[in-house]
């Protein structure tokens, strides 16, 4: 298997440390709003390379949640995002991460991807950062301002590893921060905030340092090292982590232990849109619910990611995500076809074994998922195939793209039962009189009970999940 590892910028033969359990993180959502689409596109790549590790290797797959820590600026400076939604919201930090956090779980699980073996939050391992920043400071890597305690990049020698020294230079020539009095050099950050003096925080702790909150960098390190070791096979995440996240985690990481921290840094490119990169701030963002409100399957925009390399941007559009919705039935439609010509019968004969291996081998090269769904098309098509071997090869092959693609078309209407009415009329009233939130609690206790609500040009309609 080949991946495309950043540091090394080029595709790298995968080599488990131990082939017994290969160990991967993942940089999770911070739960302050909803996940946009653009974000849950990271999490379907990640997907697919836990899923096709897992043909070979078992896999430890840990994710965080990021509830505490993550400013508004990646220049130390600005709110905690996580307090900046209590304002917006009038809730309790605690309840708007749990609010947030619910959400982002049913969209990951909506789209098909397979949860994380760890899950681990911020706000529950703040003893660990605290630790690894104080054996930072140990080791002299560190010095205090007034607002908290900073990593002294310059005593990191290997600062610029993963992203080479033009880009770091460019960085220090003032691209990332506004040179403050007290940061001894540009690309220096925060491990420890203290909390303001004249106003308490929603969510801080006591330290050796002062009352205050994690930086947003420690927590990875923290969290990562804790479950899989001080060397992981794998670490990925968005493009964007790249420039200072994760050469921030690399940096605190190797200096605290002295040891490699990952082998392979593997990075998925944005989902943009015509205007530019889908963004929370800017108000410029997609999530799955209003796919599901336009009367769009979460699936098919699955399949949309599926038709471009994750390390190649993708302009989404709702012609594309139209076009993939008749593409993703066409082949479920194919697939449908060859289950009942093979009346029950699954035959993984050397024929099928060989198409399964051509799909394997495209997705053994760095991912390449859009080769991979044209082999899905080309069994589902093929004249050499008996039914029975197609049903093999694309089973197969649903285990790792994870399209449902032997779903039964839904022809006639679902009979909705009395308690769903119920809720339903309630929730129509709701949005009548613009009671949103109301809408979307009536919307959560509907999908408890089995059953997804679309918001059509003709009004609501309920369907069987």
């Amino acid at each position: 298997m080949q991946l495309y590892n950043t540091a090394s910028h080029h595709k790298d033969e995968f080599t488990p440390q131990n082939p017994q359990e290969v160990t991967m993180y993942c940089c999770g959502p911070t739960v302050y709003n909803y996940a946009h689409i653009g974000n849950l596109r990271t999490y379907i790549f990640e997907d697919l390379l836990a899923r096709t590790i897992r043909l070979h290797y078992p896999l430890k797959h840990v994710m965080n949640v990021t509830d505490v820590g993550h400013l508004v600026s990646d220049q130390d400076s600005g709110e905690d995002k996580m307090e900046v939604a209590t304002q917006r919201e009038g809730k309790s930090a605690w309840d708007i991460a749990k609010f947030y956090e619910e959400k982002f779980w049913a969209d990951y699980d909506s789209l098909h991807c397979t949860r994380p073996t760890v899950v681990c939050r911020a706000t529950q391992h703040i003893k660990e950062m605290i630790a690894l920043v104080k054996k930072l400071e140990e080791k002299g890597y560190t010095y205090r301002t007034s607002d908290g305690i900073y990593y002294d990049t310059s005593k990191f020698a290997r600062y610029d590893a993963l992203v080479g020294h033009a880009r770091i230079s460019g960085l220090q020539g003032g691209a990332r921060v506004e040179m403050s009095d007290e940061k001894r050099n540009p690309t220096d950050f925060a491990l420890w905030k203290f909390s303001p003096t004249d106003k308490k925080r929603q969510m801080e702790w006591d330290s050796p340092w002062g009352v205050g909150f994690p930086g947003w960098h420690i927590e990875c390190s923290a969290m990562a090292m804790k479950y899989l070791g001080d060397t992981l096979d794998i670490h990925c995440g968005g493009i964007d982590h790249v420039t200072i996240h994760h050469t921030n985690e690399i940096a605190q990481s190797e200096a605290a232990t002295g040891k490699k921290y990952v082998n392979y840094w593997v990075h998925g490119e944005f989902l943009i849109l015509r205007s530019g990169k889908m963004s929370k701030s800017a108000g410029t963002f997609v999530t799955v619910q209003t796919l599901r409100d336009k009367g769009y399957e979460p699936l098919a925009y699955r399949y949309l990611c599926l038709t471009a390399h994750y390390r190649t941007q993708l302009e989404f559009t709702f012609e594309s995500l139209d076009s993939a919705v008749k593409s993703l039935e066409n082949l479920r439609a194919l697939c449908r076809q060859a289950k009942e010509a093979a009346n029950g019968a699954v035959q993984d004969s050397p024929a099928a074994q060989a198409w399964k291996a051509k799909f394997s081998a495209a997705m053994e090269d760095d991912l390449n998922a859009p080769r991979a769904l044209a082999v899905a098309w080309e069994t589902a098509r093929s004249a050499e195939l008996s039914a029975a071997e197609k049903v093999a090869v694309l089973q197969f092959a649903d285990s790792i793209l994870a399209l449902d693609l032997f779903k039964e078309k839904q022809t006639a209407p679902v009979e909705i039962p009395p308690a769903v009415q119920d809720l339903l009329a309630a929730r129509a009233a709701a949005r009548a009189a613009k009671d949103y939130k109301k809408s979307d609690e009536l919307r959560s206790e509907i999908a408890k009970l089995g059953y997804q609500v679309k918001d059509t040009p003709q009004g609501q309609k309920a369907e069987k999940i």
